[in-house]
């Protein structure tokens, strides 16, 4: 409809992987039958689709097959650093929110 999301989080002691896969997920809560996911993770996108095996953060594969069950999902890979306006937009929100994190835990 036009409009544009931005959400952003965060969990201490956790992986880029975790992170790249968490997004996908929260992101396919707000889509209701199709959608186009673009990534700059191809473990995310192989995964995803099928091509390689699942063998860590089963929990949260457990979620995406859940939140992902009837919806159409057109996968792109997009080359990370290469100019790509949302790809750069999202790493620097990915840092941001990581040093974030990093403040947090520092001061508890």
């Amino acid at each position: 409809e036009d409009r544009e999301w931005i959400i952003v989080g965060g969990e201490e002691e956790t992986t880029n992987n975790r992170m790249e896969l968490t997004a996908v997920i929260e992101a396919l809560g707000f889509v209701d039958k199709e959608c186009i996911i673009y990534t700059d993770s191809q473990w995310t996108l192989k995964c995803a689709k099928g091509e390689w095996k699942r063998k860590v953060n089963l929990d949260l594969w457990k979620r995406f097959d859940e939140v992902s069950k009837g919806k159409t999902i057109e996968w792109n890979w997009v080359k990370a650093h290469n100019g790509d306006e949302y790809n750069e937009l999202v790493d620097k929100l990915a840092r941001e929110e990581a040093k974030n994190m990093k403040n947090l835990k520092c001061c508890k």
